[in-house]
């Protein structure tokens, strides 16, 4: 944003730091009018027919929106993906135990991300595979919705899920 001696144009509409409109000026008569509150003159409209200014504390304004957008920051939360490794003949404990894992990233906010690899001669029944895949979809239905749903690239099949809204 320029400000100050930076604007290049000769006339200007200017509004005052409370916010009413003052009208067309000259540059350098606004500028004055500005350093005579001890302020800026700050260009917020470029592309108007003529540019509008607006006289305020530009070091302020600068501080308030930095400090607005490290609230911003510090109020996101960045959503990862948990992946979750699993065989094409897992077991029922196994399969139950990461069940519960899952359940509890997505309770936490997190997406999980199954993944199946084939190894050998399992790549012959992949129909096995994803029937694993989409036994873990069904029983966190309740929770999760399939974000991704299960395909094979390469020797890996994987399913994404994600929390309900």
């Amino acid at each position: 944003m320029p400000i100050n001696r930076q604007i290049r144009e000769k006339e200007v509409q200017v509004i005052d730091e409370n916010g009413e409109k003052i009208g067309v000026l000259a540059t350098d008569k606004a500028i004055a009018m500005a350093e005579e509150k001890d302020l800026d003159l700050v260009l917020v409209a470029p592309n108007a027919t003529p540019v509008v200014c607006k006289i305020m504390d530009y070091g302020k304004y600068k501080f308030d929106q930095a400090k607005k957008e490290k609230e911003s920051r510090k109020n996101q939360k960045a959503v990862e993906i948990k992946e979750i490794r699993v065989s094409s003949n897992i077991g029922e404990h196994d399969f139950n135990f990461k069940s519960k894992n899952a359940r509890s990233f997505l309770e936490s906010g997190n997406k999980v991300k199954f993944t199946l690899r084939f190894r050998g001669r399992e790549l012959n029944n992949v129909k096995a595979g994803e029937n694993i895949l989409n036994k873990f979809v069904e029983s966190l239905e309740d929770i999760a919705t399939v974000e991704k749903k299960p395909f094979l690239e390469g020797k890996t099949m994987f399913v994404i899920l994600t929390k309900k809204v």
